[in-house]
């Protein structure tokens, strides 16, 4: 019997149990809020998987969807218009580990009405127009991809703020992107389309830059919770039957 335990008395053992206790529970509340976590982020890719194998939808229905609040993100879309490629917007973005930009074009559709077309990467130093004038598709183009949801708030206050003067985009600010590129904000539609990997001529924007696979780390979360968990109720349980086989000698 060590000198520890023989000291341990009722107010150290319920000063013991006081901390132990809520600890535990708060352990455990966290393991549960991962599995629960879990399972919203398999539901969620489970729902992306199904949208992006469905065939395209012409860009009325999806923005009849969106406006009936629904969910139009990973909705395969197919859009016919005019790109106005002197207005296209630069998203500050990284693709296969190099740095660049993600060219958002507006597109003019038939009716007036535009909608901001995710074209896809340029490296950095191809940020200038000029430096890939044969990817500048002129006239009537038809583009296939998927409609993302725009933020409606800067993401993050560590997230710096867009520069439309100098035309970089650190976040998707669709209403500064309309603004700066000159448009009534009230005639842009108010999601954006990632465009498919369909080759632009001159390989330039590189198109299909969707993330698909999320993060998906939940699991391990919840058995490092529980396993915690796990391991205070066997402390405890030990420092019991210890106090007991103390008491019976």
């Amino acid at each position: 019997m060590s000198i520890a335990e023989h000291n341990i008395g009722p107010r150290g053992s319920f000063m013991l149990l006081a901390i132990s206790i809520p600890v535990l529970v708060l352990l455990l509340v966290l393991g549960t809020w991962q599995v629960e976590r879990l399972q919203w982020k398999e539901g969620l890719v489970q729902r992306i998987e199904e949208r992006i194998a469905a065939a395209p939808k012409p860009l009325e229905e999806v923005a009849r969807l969106n406006a009936e609040g629904d969910d139009v993100d990973y909705r395969p879309v197919a859009v016919i218009g005019w790109f106005l490629h002197e207005a296209e917007r630069h998203y500050l973005a990284t693709w296969q580990g190099q740095s660049g930009f993600f060219v958002h074009t507006p597109l003019r559709l038939a009716d007036g009405r535009y909608i901001f077309v995710n074209r896809g990467f340029v490296p950095y130093d191809r940020k200038d127009p000029a430096t890939r004038s044969e990817g500048q598709v002129p006239g009537s183009v038809e583009v296939g991809g998927l409609a993302r949801t725009a933020p409606a708030t800067k993401p993050s206050f560590i997230v710096p703020d867009n520069d439309p003067t100098e035309n970089i985009f650190y976040w998707k600010d669709l209403g500064s992107m309309a603004r700066s590129a000159g448009l009534d904000g009230e005639k842009v539609y108010p999601f954006y389309v990632d465009a498919d990997n369909a080759p632009n001529r001159g390989g330039l924007p590189v198109g299909g830059v969707t993330r698909i696979n999320l993060p998906n780390n939940h699991l391990q979360y919840a058995v490092t919770w529980y396993g915690l968990a796990f391991a205070l109720v066997c402390v405890l349980g030990y420092w019991f039957l210890r106090r007991r086989g103390v008491g019976d000698t």
